[in-house]
């Protein structure tokens, strides 16, 4: 009996390569959101105070496209990577790239090093950002009940360095290598960016050192030669009907989806620039850096993680069962759109004249905006990540994980071009317009949610 006890613990017990590509994605994130902490406000700032000095509106297309970007090549990296290379070694190529795209960056402050580094970063995301989540589902059998809960940890390695990355960056851009030069506070946004180019090569040391100890030969081979996979199946065989209904389900809420990350990725751009410039900032006479109040975000996940994933537990005990993966991620755009009406009652309550909103704005309106939006987010990212990798077709794993990136990556390029209408319609009227748009396809996806679960199941 004692046996079988012990036994059954260690099945439940996650792999050591979990943790390995937890560390690896974490300074990975580390180092981009290190960058997307800071990027906005080093595209605006003047010339003289470290910044390029570039027209907002300008800075907010190139944040859009670059964010957009970053999403869409994994679409490309997959196909290569399922064809022709190896997860692993796609996943070095890509960081060897974003690490050097940061350190272009850090070189020069000029625009010619900002588009030569960006470039290199969207290439390098292409070949890591599919085929790492790939790789966490490849450690697992499709119906290893560990998978959602391995998902769920792999998430909170994504959001510790999404959390540790602003505030380390900007205690680097905004007090310990910062300056005043002449009366001019000048910010130390190069050394930031240096930052986030070492937190990358730090991860590729752990993920190559250990990788043949804690993976073994797992994604050393394209999953698209004619050969047997990691699960048994041949790949050169054709897609079977149900297989063809489970890749329409990804493809129907990736288009769902794009609503989604079109909003919360304002975060990024016109949240950033409405905390500079309207959030009363200092608390017990500290001023808060801007890039800090993106850690928000990622704190809640940690805190809330955990509580997030005992609910689909007590749910999956329950006689009604786990709500579906469609039901979550309608509930999910809406609750994103509650947070935009927060931020629209946050200029309500101040006047839709900026000159009475600039330093007045409670911070409290912030930090609850980013509280539904994390809420938000534990009921779609994670769980779409785990719904990819368990029924998209083997052969096309990697492939279709880059079309799930992808919709991310077209909702980037969206969410760019609404944050630059801030600039000529104000922020009232855009951040209204997200919350109707988002509420209304989470309502429609609720709608269509059941057969939507008869495709993926049946």
């Amino acid at each position: 009996m004692q046996t079988s006890v012990v036994g059954s613990q260690q099945k439940m017990k996650h792999p050591p390569g979990l943790y390995l590509l937890f560390f690896t994605e974490m300074w990975e994130r580390f180092s981009y959101y290190g960058m997307r902490g800071i990027l906005i406000l080093y595209l605006t700032k003047e010339l003289i105070s470290g910044g390029l000095g570039m027209n907002p509106s300008l800075a907010l297309s190139i944040y859009g496209f670059y964010t957009g970007a970053t999403y869409i090549t994994p679409l490309v990296g997959g196909y290569l990577t399922d064809r022709f290379i190896g997860k692993r070694l796609a996943i070095t190529i890509g960081g060897i790239l974003m690490a050097l795209g940061n350190f272009v960056i850090f070189l020069q402050q000029a625009e010619w090093a900002m588009y030569t580094g960006l470039a290199l970063l969207i290439v390098g995301n292409g070949f890591f950002k599919p085929n790492i989540s790939t790789l966490v589902g490849d450690l697992y059998e499709e119906k290893d009940p560990r998978r959602d809960a391995a998902f769920t940890i792999f998430y909170m390695g994504i959001n510790l360095g999404a959390f540790l990355a602003p505030l380390v960056i900007a205690f680097i851009t905004d007090k310990w290598l910062s300056d005043s030069v002449n009366g001019v506070f000048v910010y130390g946004y190069k050394y930031g960016f240096l930052a986030s180019s070492i937190g990358m090569v730090i991860g590729q040391v752990l993920f190559n050192v250990f990788g043949n100890r804690y993976l073994g030969d797992l994604g050393k081979e394209p999953t698209g030669k004619p050969v047997l996979s990691d699960k048994g199946v041949k790949q050169n065989t054709p897609l079977t009907p149900k297989e063809k209904r489970r890749t329409a389900v990804i493809l129907i809420l990736a288009c769902f989806v794009v609503f989604f990350w079109a909003g919360f990725e304002q975060a990024g751009s016109s949240i950033t620039l409405y905390t500079d410039k309207f959030v009363n900032r200092t608390v017990f006479g500290f001023e808060i850096p801007t890039p800090w109040f993106q850690s928000i975000n990622p704190l809640f996940i940690i805190l809330f993680a955990p509580l997030v994933s005992i609910l689909w537990v007590k749910l999956g005990q329950s006689k009604r069962g786990d709500l579906s993966t469609p039901v979550k991620m309608g509930i999910a755009l809406i609750l994103l759109g509650i947070g935009f009406l927060v931020l629209v009652g946050s200029v309500l309550g101040y006047g839709n004249n900026e000159a009475n909103l600039v330093g007045n704005v409670h911070i409290m309106f912030i930090i609850i905006t980013y509280f539904f939006h994390t809420i938000a987010e534990l009921f779609l990212s994670p769980v779409g990540l785990s719904m990819v990798s368990r029924i998209a077709p083997v052969k096309l794993a990697s492939l279709l994980m880059g079309v799930w990136l992808s919709s991310s990556g077209i909702a980037n390029f969206v969410g760019g071009q609404v944050a630059r209408f801030t600039q000529s319609m104000g922020y009232m009227e855009v951040f209204t317009v997200i919350a109707i748009a988002v509420i209304a396809a989470g309502s429609l996806l609720l709608l269509i949610s059941k057969k939507l679960v008869q495709l993926m199941e049946n």
